[in-house]
């Protein structure tokens, strides 16, 4: 059984989670937008992998979005996204960013691209920096 250990940015939290991932999904869809800020929120689906939280549990804040099944757990002290259960506890979601063991696979798919961003296209096309640009 493998074990992939996290933390959120200001480490506070820490957990441990126990088994493999199955699935790893790029989600374009407004909510994974709106909530990360970001393009795409990228997620790793472990359907038999339990989640331990190995410091910090008391900080770990569980959001669910008028109950609608889109689930976010966060760090109240620094925001960093968490893994949680869902599907009554059959199924551990992790984003991929608050890994700090190497991801084991890579992006199945990108998901829900009908709701891509306007600006998320052609980015192959502009500048990469190693840092900060000058």
């Amino acid at each position: 059984m493998n074990q992939h250990k996290g933390s959120c940015l200001c480490g506070k939290v820490t957990f441990e989670v126990r088994g493999d991932f199955q699935s790893f999904y790029l989600c374009h869809c407004r909510f994974c937008r709106k909530d990360t800020g970001s393009a795409h929120a990228a997620n790793l689906f472990a359907p038999s992998a339990t989640l331990h939280w190995l410091t910090g549990e008391h900080l770990v804040k569980t959001f669910d979005y008028q109950a609608s099944g889109h689930i976010k757990s966060f760090c109240k002290e620094c925001g960093s996204a968490l893994p949680n259960v869902q599907q009554d506890g059959s199924l551990v979601v992790v984003p991929a960013g608050c890994l700090d063991s190497e991801v084991p696979i890579r992006p199945n798919a990108h998901i829900f691209a009908a709701d891509k961003a306007n600006w998320d296209h052609d980015l192959q096309h502009i500048h990469v920096f190693d840092g900060l640009p000058e």
